[in-house]
């Protein structure tokens, strides 16, 4: 078999849209639309003797690499596909001099990032379910405006070691994404950010101390009670797990954040749900 990996380009969002229903994923259009507009020359489709077979994408935050949407159609698997394009991709990264590439790895996924490279960092689990209204809305809570973006990314980019702000820039200004903040005396303190998916709403990111992360992200599910939602929480953040278990959410899959390079240099207690897989 002959596998030649070429640029996605806006005619194959059919084919991603394609794979990812077969995959049961959560990705919408607008994710595919959002990966090429942040990395055009960094989303790549792997043909197999001249058939669309694979997908995948990359974004670059500064020193920091993200790799994403590795899909192989079923009938091509096992045959090298996923390989060729993730080492294609690292090769484009590594040509972009990004020190730190990371993704979120599914067990199925997981073997071939290691041998490519990339370590386990820590474990997340996706919850999932139809939230149940507990209580009151949370006062402290209010929707964001233009005039936060600013403290958004800075909020952001210390939460996560990482300079986000062209992804977080994006979603506010072209896509259906709401954003609700907690502010205190000294300016904003917390944020939770949710958007449409193909099968729930994604919850996250969402960023703060407890007190502020807990209102932010029982507010998130009082506003979508009794819809689907999912939030890829980190274990380690365990107060996070709990609240989304007693607004009657489950576990649905695990994931494992991974690295290949330096580690990034996160506050562990202000990251509270992950973006999701796209972005980390």
């Amino acid at each position: 078999m002959q596998i030649i990996i070429r640029p996605l380009l806006p005619a194959d969002l059919e084919l991603g849209m394609r794979l990812k229903a077969e995959a049961g994923w959560n990705q919408v259009e607008a994710d595919w639309r959002r990966a090429l507009e942040l990395e055009p020359e960094g989303c790549f489709v792997a043909l197999a003797d001249g058939q669309p077979a694979g997908t995948t994408t990359t974004c670059t935050f500064g020193p920091v690499g993200w790799v994403a949407m590795v899909l192989v159609e079923a009938r091509f698997r096992g045959q090298g596909i996923g390989r060729a394009l993730l080492e294609h991709a690292l090769a484009y990264l590594d040509h972009r001099g990004i020190a730190s590439v990371r993704l979120d790895a599914t067990p199925l996924g997981r073997p071939l990032y290691e041998k490519l490279g990339f370590v386990a960092e820590y474990e997340l689990s996706r919850f999932a379910g139809q939230p149940r209204a507990a209580g009151g809305s949370w006062p402290q809570v209010e929707p964001a405006t233009a005039d936060d973006i600013e403290q958004i990314v800075a909020l952001d980019r210390r939460s996560t070691g990482t300079d986000r702000a062209r992804l977080l820039q994006y979603m506010l200004a072209n896509e259906r994404s709401a954003a609700m903040v907690v502010r205190s005396s000294a300016g904003l303190v917390g944020c939770v950010l949710d958007r449409p998916g193909a099968l729930a709403q994604q919850i996250g990111p969402c960023l703060g101390p407890e007190s502020a992360a807990t209102a932010l992200l029982a507010e998130a599910l009082r506003r979508h009670a009794s819809r689907p939602v999912y939030i890829d929480i980190p274990l380690r953040q365990q107060p996070a797990c709990e609240l989304a278990q007693a607004h009657g959410l489950s576990v649905q899959r695990s994931l494992v954040r991974m690295t290949r390079g330096p580690l990034v240099a996160e506050q562990p207690d202000l990251l509270w749900s992950s973006f999701g897989p796209e972005k980390g």
